[in-house]
């Protein structure tokens, strides 16, 4: 028995009956359900062919404990009529949640948190009689800084002796890119962007350094692993009989132990990248920087949202003033050092509402997968009262080439209202963006900033920031 792969991304697609709600288009591979959208609620519907699997896992105790562990997404059981189409047994109203990401767009604790909650989610079924049928990096979704696994039809009962047949998918979709970004470069972890069905286990293994086939965790998981898999591919060995393999419980323990060693094991420390010590080496001195966060604190205040994204958040230090504030954050920032730092005091402190995301504004995640809606695109995701953009022009404008007027045009198409920090070329960091190039921005000055905004917003308020020669603009989209 193989894996059962489903996407659990939040791409909708146009329901052919046109009446029952609109199926997720990350959502269609597996018989047992899929996730839709009715009246702009996500559901999930249980079909008929999984039935008693649902039943066992609901009425065993397992979800109760996994829930109130925080392993798995809280869920309520609604009427039938609510259901997409026939044959539907059951059908479920999960936790909402605001912002979907997925892997490519995680730091690596982030993705190492991941990994752990689904060995923790399967050592848990195991003592149950149950198991994991898949180990996608896809049904792990991030809600107040914490790891939860999404997918509500992930287990099923374990047959004796069966071997945990999600294991290949785990190590393709964790164990490889967490080796790679540990023992070669961080950077890596974007191969899950081309890769949405895992980084293949051969491919890892030569990217890998040759000392890592001695390892105790590496060397059988992931090089003798892939060695396997190349054998039965030429072999003709099916998928059925390479899980065929009996496997007592202790031996499954065994192997899900092993594996979280291993994970545990894999530590990639934030230094050296290009912002890594920006947030400790700025322009501000202390009164100029309560002075920042004061009058950011005032715009949020003043627009009146629930939700902000933070665009070049760095490690979210303006990102914890909006959640402060009552808002839901997306923290995005380019570099994975950045993210890196601030994903790990997130998960220090207590739960507060923010998701760091690891994001190129100029490369945005693209819309990926069967007909370009398995995975939505990252502009696609956003779905924001307010964006916050401190700090960043000059590195799109000057850093990048990117005009002005297209900047504008972008903000104004992401949400109402925008709190823009602008940073004019005296200031010392735009002096070392200007030192290694050309000056071929005739336009970037603060009157070329009013002009392309003015273009779309309307200006509610302008700050200078005490101290320095830069201004925080509260920016409210033209009606």
């Amino acid at each position: 028995m193989t894996p059962v792969t489903r996407t659990e991304g939040e791409a909708t697609l146009a329901d052919p009956a046109g009446a029952r709600g609109s199926r997720d288009a990350g959502s269609y591979r597996d018989p047992a359900g899929f996730v839709y959208r009715r009246d702009g609620i996500i559901y999930r519907q249980i079909n008929a062919v999984f039935a008693e699997e649902w039943e066992h896992y609901t009425h065993s105790g397992l979800y109760d404990r996994l829930a109130a562990a925080g392993v798995v997404i809280e869920h309520e059981e609604v009427d039938l009529d609510l259901a997409a189409e026939p044959p539907a047994s059951y059908v479920i109203r999960p936790e909402q949640l605001k912002t979907i990401s997925y892997p490519y767009e995680w730091s690596f604790s982030q993705l190492k948190d991941a990994a752990l909650l689904t060995l923790e989610a399967q050592a848990l079924a195991a003592a149950a009689g149950m198991t994991l049928r898949d180990a996608s990096a896809y049904n792990i979704q991030f809600r107040l800084g914490r790891p939860v696994l999404i997918d509500s039809l992930s287990f099923e009962r374990t047959q004796p002796g069966q071997p945990w047949i999600a294991y290949g998918q785990f190590c393709e979709h964790f164990l490889a890119p967490l080796a790679l970004m540990a023992r070669v470069d961080v950077r890596l972890g974007g191969l899950m962007r081309s890769h949405l069905e895992g980084i293949p286990l051969d491919l890892a293994a030569r990217l890998l350094p040759g000392r890592t086939r001695l390892s105790f965790g590496l060397g059988p998981h992931l090089h003798l692993h892939a060695r396997a898999q190349r054998q039965h591919a030429a072999s003709g060995a099916t998928a059925v009989s390479r899980a065929s393999n009996s496997m007592s419980p202790a031996k499954l323990e065994t192997l899900i132990e092993s594996l979280r060693g291993t994970i545990k094991g894999l530590s990639w420390e934030p230094a050296g990248t290009e912002w890594a010590e920006y947030a400790g080496n700025t322009s501000y001195d202390d009164d100029a920087t309560r002075a920042k966060e004061d009058a950011v604190a005032a715009a949020l205040v003043e627009a009146a949202g629930s939700s902000a994204w933070d665009l070049g958040a760095n490690t979210g230090r303006y990102s914890r003033i909006a959640a402060e504030r009552g808002y839901s954050v997306v923290a995005l920032d380019i570099d994975p050092a950045a993210v890196e730092r601030g994903y790990r005091a997130l998960r220090k402190g207590s739960s507060v509402d923010i998701l760091p995301l690891l994001a190129d504004l100029t490369d945005p995640s693209p819309p990926l997968g069967w007909g370009s809606a398995e995975r939505k695109g990252l502009l696609e995701r956003i779905d924001t009262d307010v964006i916050l953009a401190l700090a960043l022009i000059h590195h799109l404008a000057i850093s990048r080439n990117v005009p002005l007027p297209m900047i504008a045009d972008l903000f104004a198409g992401l949400a109402p209202h925008a709190i823009v920090e602008w940073v004019p070329k005296e200031d010392s960091m735009v002096q070392q963006l200007l030192a290694s190039r050309e000056d071929i921005f005739p336009d970037y000055s603060i009157e070329g900033f009013r002009a392309a905004f003015g273009a779309h917003f309307d200006i509610v308020r302008e700050t200078p920031i005490e101290n320095t020669d830069r201004t925080l603009f509260h920016l409210k989209r033209s009606a």
